[in-house]
Parts: structure tokens; C-alpha cells; sequence
């Protein structure tokens, strides 16, 4: 057998970079202070993943996902021989094959639902305006956003239970192909194209410098409140009193300026209540919430 190239340089940095970022993400998730670094490392671990899958159609030997084994025959039998004298595999087996994309797709589900309750939790990044009465007391998001993570966590554990088994008992090459790129077997190694090299670059170049932004610029869009929330009590209290006296209160610039003007008109007939106030504080009570609709 010949020693070959399996493992790019990028795939191996990349791998690296991952399991830096997902490691630290998690041990940091509990505390309160470090939120936006938390947050930060989970965006990049959501740009490593979407690079990996374009990655995985860029044609490059024993990476691209048209060389993944789903076989779910083979599956069974690589499963029930692991112990034993099981098949090898110069890429990836069928396990490794799964788990990598079951990974893709939670760590993906990890990201999303961080961010949104990122933003309905703690009124911070993206959807920071979600950061009202209507979601924030919500636990939904955040129990899903946990699921996810879990699940990501447990396919990571078994990943590399299985890699420490085939090492142990099996003398892989699999920890010495992560940090060299080679491995023994009777193929064809891997040729990078020009394209490919570039396109490796700007995977682990642009994923650093993405987290060194972040990290330097934590009043970015991503991380910062974008929403700009204002004091409804300290800026119009008369409008303020009498929403919550009625109805469950939500801020003005999340409705359209035509179900506001309605509902401002018709109060008997929506909540059998009548705004008992002079013409000036109704036309102000009115005012306020059109002036600072949706559509203003």
C-alpha cells in the first residue's frame, strides 16, 4: 500500500477550528457575562458548517458527499463488525458518513435557534425586536435551541467514541490522517484544483477573521441591540396606562398603521371599553401608536 493524500490542509484546519469553537461555545453557554462570546464562536460555527457543505460539492476526492457512504446495508454490517473484523475505508465509513451529516444539520439547527432566542430572550442581535412580552416569556425557543445542542453534543461524543475504538482496536490512521493528511491504502490520493485551493483559503481565512470581528466589534448587528427599545412608560405614560389597562401591550412599531387607527376608533367594540378622556388626550393616546406604527 501507498501512502496518499487524503485530507486537505483546509479540512484538517477547518476540523481543528470547529472543535475549538464548539468546545469553548459549550463550556461558556451558562455564563451570563460571556453571552456575546458565546454567541460569537456560535455564529462561526454556523459559517464552518455552510462553508463545509459547499465544500462537499466542490468535487474534492473523499470530502465531496458524492464519496459518502449511506448504504444503510453497509451501515448495519460496519455496526455489527466494529469490534470485530470490521471493513476499512480510505475516506469516510458509513458511520462517520451519517454522523457527519446529522452533525451539519444540528449544529445548523444549533446556530438558528440560538440566534432567535438571542434575540427574543435577551432582546440582543438580529431579531432583537422579537424581544417583546409575546415571546419573551416564552420557554419554547430556548428548550428547542437546548434539543438541538444536546443532540449535536451526543452525535459528537459518538463520533468520537468511535474514533477512539478504531484507534484502540483497530490501529486506525484515522488521528494521523487529522494532523498530516495521509493514509495507507491502494488509490489514488487527493489533487486539489487551483478553484478548490482558493476557494479552502477563503474557507478558514474568512471564518478567522469573521471571529476576530466579532470578538473586536461587539456593537455589530450581530451581537449588539439593534432594536433600539424605548421606555413606553417614560415616553408617552398616558398611552402606556391605558394599553395595559385593556389589553396585552405591544409596542406600536410591530402593527400596521390601518389596524391601529381601528382599534383606537372602536375601544367599546374590541375590549367594551371606553377611553374616558378628553379630546386632546385621546387624540394623543391615538396619535402616538399611528405616528410609530410599522408603517411610519
Amino acid at each position: 500500500m501507498n501512502k496518499i493524500y487524503v485530507w486537505s490542509i483546509f479540512t484538517r484546519l477547518s476540523h481543528i477550528f470547529l472543535i475549538a469553537a464548539v468546545s469553548v461555545a459549550y463550556l461558556i453557554a451558562d455564563f451570563e457575562n460571556l453571552l456575546s462570546y458565546h454567541a460569537a464562536l456560535g455564529y462561526v460555527v454556523g459559517l464552518l458548517f455552510l462553508f463545509r457543505i459547499l465544500w462537499g460539492y466542490m468535487d474534492v476526492k473523499f470530502s465531496k458527499f458524492e464519496d459518502f457512504n449511506f448504504n444503510l446495508k453497509d451501515l448495519a454490517e460496519y455496526m455489527l463488525n466494529i469490534f470485530g473484523n470490521k471493513k476499512e475505508y480510505v475516506g469516510h465509513s458509513p458511520v462517520s458518513s451519517w454522523a457527519i451529516v446529522a452533525m451539519i444539520a444540528l449544529g445548523l439547527a444549533s446556530v438558528v435557534s440560538g440566534v432567535i432566542v438571542y434575540g427574543t430572550q435577551e432582546g440582543i442581535g438580529l431579531l432583537s425586536f422579537l424581544n417583546i412580552s409575546l415571546f419573551k416569556e416564552m420557554d419554547f425557543f430556548e428548550d428547542l435551541h437546548e434539543f438541538f445542542v444536546n443532540a449535536f453534543m451526543f452525535v459528537v461524543f459518538v463520533h468520537i467514541a468511535g474514533v477512539i475504538i478504531d484507534i484502540v482496536l483497530h490501529k486506525s490512521q484515522a488521528l494521523d490522517s487529522i494532523v498530516d493528511g495521509y493514509k495507507s491504502a491502494n488509490s489514488d490520493g487527493l489533487k486539489l484544483t487551483i478553484l478548490q485551493k482558493v476557494f479552502g483559503i477563503a474557507w478558514v481565512g474568512s471564518s478567522l477573521v469573521f471571529l476576530l470581528y466579532l470578538l473586536a466589534s461587539p456593537s455589530n448587528i450581530l451581537l449588539a441591540d439593534a432594536s433600539n427599545p424605548t421606555d413606553k412608560k417614560v415616553e408617552h405614560s398616558l398611552f402606556e396606562r391605558e394599553s395595559i389597562s385593556c389589553y396585552t401591550f405591544y409596542p406600536p412599531h410591530l402593527l400596521p398603521m390601518e389596524p391601529l387607527v381601528n382599534i383606537m376608533d372602536n375601544l367599546e367594540k374590541y375590549f367594551e371599553y371606553d377611553a374616558s378622556h378628553d379630546k386632546k388626550e385621546k387624540n394623543s393616546i391615538k396619535d402616538y401608536p399611528v405616528e410609530n406604527s410599522a408603517e411610519s
